[in-house]
């Protein structure tokens, strides 16, 4: 099997070249760019093609990809919002994805980004480096005996739960399936882990469903100095009401891994542009707001299991034994 990796970083061909041996049966091609209208006719010759979370993979690329012969596309992540789907089923393409890769991973980061944010370990840093050692805002609170919301009890989402279980805070979830291996989690409806949490972490898909969950009338039904992490898609906030959120202090902090308008920026090096759009520009004028850039996967134990589980995934689809469960 030939396949040809779009909008490859250093790390990701690292970590895929230190798994490539175990795997004489398939060769691949890294590409820095991005699949596009212009660089999918690349794909000619390959049997697969493999992009990430912020490739767009619309109806007319998959009819590109079907016209060229492309039988497979791999998704190196969790998520695939990013590829329409159904057309790919209309062309007879299978579409396969990592769907657990290191759930610890984000977890940890969306914990990391809890923790920053409510120490102000940001503005502590910066204050540090330019001598000034007063503690002046830097006030945060005990997040032991404190309830963490968790939305979407999933992998990610329950590593989370018991992460702030093991500091000493009662954890309460919403998601549509009880998961059993969180008997501490006491599972209640939207509207009450809202009016309830003093920590609320996001780790759901990305659906019709929940896009734009959190929302100006969401917001309003939170405590007063809530604490609001997200590191599972950006489009789970609509900005606008964050931003009011914001403004009107609702928010102790936010922390977030992912945002709306990450297309053009995420995983990307752009110090000397001046950003088209003000929404990001906007979040990041707040100094109770963390953002970073998508790196919740970011560990090698993660970068590991994505390029074990997706050259996996291309050689069961090459001997007609797709993974049922990491298939889309």
């Amino acid at each position: 099997m030939k396949i040809l990796f779009y909008d490859t970083k250093p790390y990701d061909r690292e970590s895929f070249e230190k798994v490539m041996p175990y795997y004489d049966d398939i060769t691949v091609d890294f590409l820095k760019t991005d699949i596009s209208h212009r660089t999918v006719y690349l794909a000619k010759g390959y049997d697969a093609v493999c992009v990430f979370v912020a490739s767009d993979v619309n109806e007319s690329i998959v009819r590109t990809l079907a016209e060229l012969g492309v039988k497979l596309i791999l998704l190196r992540c969790a998520g695939y919002n990013n590829v329409a789907v159904e057309a790919a089923k209309q062309h007879g393409i299978s579409v396969m994805r990592v769907p657990g890769y290191s759930p610890e991973a984000v977890a940890e980061h969306a914990l990391a980004l809890a923790f920053s944010v409510n120490r102000h370990i940001h503005k502590a840093y910066i204050k540090v480096r330019e001598n000034n050692f007063s503690l002046m805002g830097l006030t945060g609170s005990n997040f032991h005996g404190k309830t963490a919301g968790i939305i979407g009890t999933g992998k990610i989402g329950a590593s989370m739960a018991k992460s702030c279980h093991g500091i000493g805070m009662k954890v309460i979830a919403y998601d549509m399936y009880k998961n059993p291996d969180l008997s501490f989690a006491e599972y209640v409806s939207l509207e009450e882990l809202f009016s309830r949490s003093d920590l609320i972490s996001l780790h759901c898909p990305l659906t019709k469903e929940t896009y734009h969950m959190i929302d100006l009338e969401a917001i309003e039904k939170m405590k007063d100095g809530v604490i609001l992490v997200n590191t599972s898609r950006g489009a789970l906030i609509s900005s606008e009401d964050l931003i009011k959120g914001i403004r009107q202090h609702k928010f102790a902090g936010v922390g977030l891994d992912v945002y709306e308008e990450e297309d053009e920026n995420v995983f990307e090096n752009r110090e000397d542009d001046i950003l088209e759009s003000s929404i990001t520009a906007r979040l990041l004028s707040f100094p109770n707001v963390i953002i970073t850039s998508h790196q919740g996967f970011l560990t090698e134990e993660a970068l590991e299991a994505i390029s074990k589980t997706t050259l996996e995934n291309a050689r069961s689809f090459m001997l007609s034994k797709p993974i049922k469960e990491n298939m889309v």
